[in-house]
């Protein structure tokens, strides 16, 4: 996470607590989080995001989201968890999407607009690709409609999430073995 482990830990602890309120798996936000601003709440762009989450204060503002002060750590990334959470209720409830392709598909819409990628699902459908898989699929024509730049913003989020996945697992490991060591 950071050269700062008690900053991580804080910083998870957050991920974890707006990932599992708006259920969004928590590692998966926070390597969204590492894709949009390699987790660095003073990060602005020129277009007027905000945070580790790369917030837009109007987006924040908007009632779906509804969260203030998006300059603080755990605002930014509840403003960013819910809009995920309203993005993936409004436009990819279907119930043959499971769970991480729409947390996906969220991501997606996150980068290149919701409604957008909702039309490139009907689309890929159109040409026969299954529109409620991303890889190998609705990525495909997301590819030839926009171009690479959203696949390599999903697939990059995956990486990391794939790393973060691993070292939470290798974690959980080493407190398993301190457990048994201390029990002896």
């Amino acid at each position: 996470w950071s050269s700062d482990v008690c900053s991580s830990d804080l910083l998870l602890a957050e991920f974890r607590i707006f990932g599992d309120r708006y259920r969004f798996d928590p590692l998966l936000l926070a390597a969204q989080g590492f894709q949009e601003s390699g987790l660095d709440q003073a990060k602005r762009s020129r277009a007027g995001a905000v945070g580790i989450m790369q917030m837009r204060p109007e987006t924040a503002r908007d009632p779906n989201v509804g969260i203030q002060h998006i300059d603080r750590v755990e605002n930014n990334i509840e403003a960013g968890a819910k809009y995920l959470r309203h993005v993936i209720d409004t436009y990819f409830a279907d119930p043959l999407i499971d769970d991480f392709n729409g947390m996906l598909f969220a991501l997606a819409a996150y980068n290149a607009g919701p409604s957008r990628i909702g039309e490139l699902r009907r689309r890929a459908a159109s040409r026969g690709l299954d529109p409620n898989r991303w890889f190998g699929q609705v990525e495909l024509e997301v590819a030839r409609e926009i171009g690479r730049e959203t696949v390599t913003y999903v697939g990059n989020i995956v990486k990391y999430y794939v790393v973060y996945r691993g070292l939470a697992e290798q974690e959980d490991a080493r407190k398993a073995a301190r457990g048994l060591i201390v029990a002896r």
